[in-house]
Order: structure tokens, then C-alpha cells, then sequence
């Protein structure tokens, strides 16, 4: 069961008054058969733990609190539906009891039905206003939901509650750090720390707010901790990355670089990757788009759209917070949707894309843009335009282009080095098996350079280029030409971008709410120990 969706004290059969009063009227030898699979439960022997409550239910038949518990232990064994069920027959019973609500709160969101859990969950702290536990889950399926600010409050009640709720804690940190809070954030997270020194998640969380550094008595705790024995194999990966990047904060170069080099060999060895399989593809994606295809009939749809793509820690977090400063537009972040509908297309053909593209006529694609546009609808506020942060949409320009012929698209460009390299010091929360390895990272940063340049030939205009550098040197002219390239007049609150208040999701939370600064690139500091990359960068395929 999810440590984080359901505390131990949601399930236990405590000897307290009010819980003496929530299994009131079960028989004794009923109550007895529920303590003893509170025992199992506790044991992890699901299997006998329902055995007992099966039981115990045919001695008290109709009774809520059994039919909570069996709930539980379904939950536990993951047969959601069923745990679901039987919460609400016991709701049926008992409808005012914050911990059916807090329970079911905890299978809906299992189940994907966030919207109904986050709905059990505040019903749950209506009725109970003191329930650390469902303020907890409550901020949690808030934060899956990209409620942030909603997430933050239900975390700070948790904490007003039980000051000793460190995963609350932790949450609430990472929170601020979404919502541009960073002081805040550092503050909770070092809280965090003090009171468990070995929380992975906030040292990784800490280790990651480029607003901050770690002191010297900090960075010696991290790495003792990172040395140690006692960490499994993920959390000695998540305190690898917090600790090189703490190193690299310091300009300890050569101590980090071997760190990196180690938590990357870790996570590496995790996730498997086809070296050659994304080169088949963009061979097959360009070879699909020599010729010109059939676009959507209305030359005019998508045009609200601007996608922004490129390689993952290329600055386009950072173009997407110039744009979002902007009156007219609004962020939809990573949505997924493109490739989404693209995937639904192909499913429904029985066909894989791009092998489709060439059988699609105009009424198609314009089906397909509008089935687009339908989902970032669902994301989007009142504003005129939004961006599309999906980076791996460089594959789908061709498609893009066709479905929605009014869109604007933004190639996030930085040095290949400084690109390829800033991602090897990340660990991201998505699996991207290609940012592990320097001959993995060469491999597709070579195979989206070259599509880049066959979508340039094709479609000659249809992608902006923005340097990062070039940001760096001249932000504003370079944040007019961008804002020229997306079809907007200028703003001056672009050139502001840091003061903008928005949800910032990825690893860049914290440099985009500060001006732009430029510092040395990181291929200098390093020196000779990146020619293993350099080396791979300029290896040819």
C-alpha cells in the first residue's frame, strides 16, 4: 500500500474512546477476529488478514468498520475496484466518517480517478479537521493534479497539525519550489533534514534549488551519507545526483565529475536503451515528410498554439517563462498531448506512425489538429495563446505542421556541450534512458539535430531557432526576436520573465525566477574531464 496515499493510523484498531466508539456494537468474538487482522495487516499477510475479516464480517454483518478494514486490505493487495465497493457500502452506513472518506479518498487515487480522490479527501477534512493524515493525502492528489497552490495550503495544515510529519515537509518544500517560494523551500527542507538526516528526497530537493547552497558542514553530511552502506541502490542514485550537484555548486569540479559519472553508471544500468532504434525512426520520420503532404484545410487552425522543443536543459524552460510573461499567453507545460493523439491514431489504424502519414488527407489531419487543440483546452485558462513545452516534439513537426497549419514552433537551442552535459547532472523525474550515458546523449542529440535541419529544408521559416547564448548576450533583442517568431507583439513585461508568478515544474523552478545571468560555461570549468563527451559529440554516427 502507498505510504504516501493512506497512514498506518487510517487502518489500526486503536484503543482510544472514539475508536472504542467506531466498532461499538460488534460482537466479541467478532472484535477479537478484528484485532487479530490488524496483526496480520501489520505483517504484511494480506491473504490471512482478508480470511479474518470475511470472518469477522459474518459475525457483524452490516457493520462499517469491517467492511473498512476488509477495504483496506484490498487496497493493500491492489484490487482497487473491490476496496472501492466496499468503502462505499460502508459510507452507505456510516456517512459521516472521515476515515471511509480518507480510505476511499486513497483507492479512487489509486484507481486514477484523482478528481474523486481529491473530493473524499476534502470531505474527509471537513469532517475532520484535525486528520493530519487526509490534509496529507489531500495536498498530495492536489499536487498530482497540478493544484499546487491548493497543495501548498493542504500541506502547511498538515504541518499545523503534526510539526513532525516529515514527508509533509518534504512535499510542502517542493511545492514553494514550483511556485517560486524558494526561501521558503530551502528553509523546509533543511527543516526536514534536521529532524531526519537522512531524508534522500529533501537533500535531493536541497541539492537541486540553484538559489541555494549547501554549506560545508552540509555537503560533508551528504557525502558521508552518500558513502555509506546502509542505502539501497535508487536512493544511493537520487543522493548521487544531489551530491555532485552540490559539489559542482562549490566549483569542487573534479570531485563532482567522478560522483556524476557514478550515479549516472547507477541509473544507466536501470533503464536500457536502443542506441540505434531513435535513428530508425527519425529516418523513417524524414523519409514520410520528403514529400509534401495534405495539411488541414484551415490554414488557420492551431494558430493559438506555440510548441517549444528541443533537447531536455536546452534553456526551454526559460523561453517559455519569457513567453508566458507575455498578456496573451499562458503555459500548458509538458502536456504529452501531441504525441498522445498521434499514438491514438495509430492505434486506431493498427499502423505505427509515420507509416500512416502518406494514406491522410486534409479532412484527417484537420480531424487530428482539432482532437489536439480539445485536449489543451482541458489545460488551458481564458488566454489567447499557449505554449507547448513537450520537448520531444522535434519528431513531430511534419505531423504538427499538418494538423495545425496556424501553429508556431520554437527549436530550443544551447551549445551541444553545455546541453549534453547539463543533463548528464540531472536525474529527471520522467525515465530518459538517452541523458545517462555520453554515447547515448551524442547518439540523439545528433539525431535531433538532423531531423532539426530536414524540417529547416522542408519547411523552410516553420522553425524558430533560439539560441540560448545569444539570450545571454543580448536578452533583449533576442527576447523581442523570439517573441516576433511566436506571432506576438512586444511585451515589455518579457523582460521581466523572473518576476512572473506561475507553477514551474521542472528542474529550472529556480534560475527562471531570477534575471538572466551569464556565467562560464561548464565545458570550461570541467577542462579536459568532458573530452569523453567532446569526444562523443564529434564522433560521427
Amino acid at each position: 500500500m502507498s505510504g504516501d496515499s493512506l497512514d498506518a493510523e487510517t487502518h489500526q484498531v486503536p484503543a482510544n474512546a472514539a475508536a472504542a466508539a467506531r466498532v461499538a456494537g460488534i460482537p466479541t468474538r467478532a472484535l477479537r477476529l478484528l484485532h487479530r487482522a490488524e496483526q496480520w495487516m501489520a505483517r504484511g499477510e494480506l491473504d490471512i488478514a482478508s480470511r479474518t475479516l470475511s470472518e469477522a464480517i459474518s459475525l457483524s454483518p452490516g457493520h462499517p468498520e469491517p467492511m473498512r478494514l476488509l477495504a483496506v486490505v484490498r487496497h493493500g493487495q491492489k484490487r482497487y475496484p473491490e476496496s472501492i465497493a466496499l468503502l462505499r457500502d460502508a459510507l452507505a452506513r456510516r456517512p459521516n466518517d472521515a476515515l471511509i472518506h480518507n480510505n476511499l479518498g486513497s483507492a479512487y487515487g489509486e484507481s486514477g480517478d484523482l478528481d474523486a480522490a481529491a473530493a473524499s479527501f476534502r470531505r474527509a477534512t471537513e469532517l475532520a479537521p484535525h486528520l493530519a493524515a487526509a490534509w496529507f493525502n489531500l495536498g498530495h492528489t492536489c499536487d498530482r493534479l497540478s493544484r499546487k497552490h491548493d497543495a501548498e495550503r493542504a500541506y502547511a495544515r498538515t504541518l499545523a497539525l503534526d510539526p513532525s510529519h516529515v514527508p509533509a515537509r518534504i512535499a510542502r518544500a517542493g511545492t514553494l519550489t514550483v511556485l517560486g517560494d524558494l526561501d521558503e523551500s530551502a528553509a523546509e527542507f533543511r527543516e526536514a533534514l534536521r529532524r531526519q538526516p537522512d531524508a534522500v528526497s529533501a537533500w535531493s530537493g536541497l541539492a537541486g534549488l540553484k538559489s541555494t547552497r549547501l554549506d560545508e558542514a552540509e555537503i560533508a553530511r551528504l557525502g558521508e551519507l552518500y558513502r555509506s552502506g546502509d542505502l539501497d541502490i535508487n536512493s544511493r542514485i537520487v543522493l548521487g545526483f544531489a551530491y555532485g550537484q552540490a559539489l559542482q555548486a562549490l566549483e569542487r569540479y573534479a570531485d563532482a565529475f567522478p560522483v556524476f559519472v557514478e550515479a549516472n553508471a547507477a541509473r544507466c544500468a536501470q533503464l536500457p536503451w536502443n542506441i540505434l532504434g531513435l535513428g530508425t525512426i527519425v529516418d523513417d520520420i524524414a523519409g514520410a515528410f520528403a514529400e509534401p503532404v495534405r495539411s488541414a484545410s484551415d490554414p488557420a487552425l492551431g494558430s493559438e498554439a506555440i510548441f517549444l522543443i528541443g533537447m531536455p536543459r536546452s534553456g526551454s524552460t526559460l523561453a517559455e517563462q519569457i513567453l508566458c510573461a507575455h498578456a496573451e499567453v499562458e503555459g500548458v507545460g509538458e502536456s504529452g498531448d501531441l504525441p498522445a493523439v498521434i499514438l491514438e491514431e495509430s492505434s486506431r489504424r493498427g499502423v505505427d506512425f509515420p507509416h500512416w502519414v502518406a494514406d491522410t488527407d486534409a479532412e484527417g489531419w484537420q480531424r487530428l489538429g482539432k482532437a489536439y487543440l480539445d485536449r489543451a483546452a482541458a489545460r488551458r485558462g481564458s488566454r489567447a495563446r499557449f505554449t507547448d513545452k513537450t520537448l520531444p516534439n522535434w519528431q513531430l513537426v511534419g505531423a504538427a505542421h499538418a494538423m495545425l497549419p496556424g501553429a508556431r514552433f520554437i527549436d530550443c537551442r544551447r551549445d551541444p556541450l553545455e546541453t549534453c552535459w547539463s543533463g548528464f547532472t540531472h536525474l529527471f523525474s520522467a525515465p530518459q534512458p538517452f541523458t545517462y550515458a555520453f554515447d547515448r546523449l551524442a547518439a540523439y542529440w545528433r539525431d535531433y539535430d538532423r531531423l532539426m535541419q530536414a524540417w529547416h529544408v522542408r519547411y523552410p521559416g516553420l522553425v524558430y531557432r533560439h539560441e540560448h547564448e545569444s539570450l545571454l548576450d543580448d536578452p533583449d533583442a533576442s527576447i523581442r526576436r523570439l517573441l516576433e517568431a511566436a506571432g506576438l507583439h512586444f511585451d515589455p513585461s518579457c523582460l521581466a520573465f523572473h518576476r512572473v508568478e506561475r507553477p514551474v515544474h521542472t528542474s529550472s523552478a529556480s534560475q527562471v525566477r531570477q534575471p538572466i545571468q551569464r556565467g562560464s560555461a561548464y565545458g570550461l570549468r570541467y577542462g579536459p574531464l568532458l573530452d569523453p563527451l567532446r569526444d562523443a559529440l564529434n564522433a560521427k554516427a
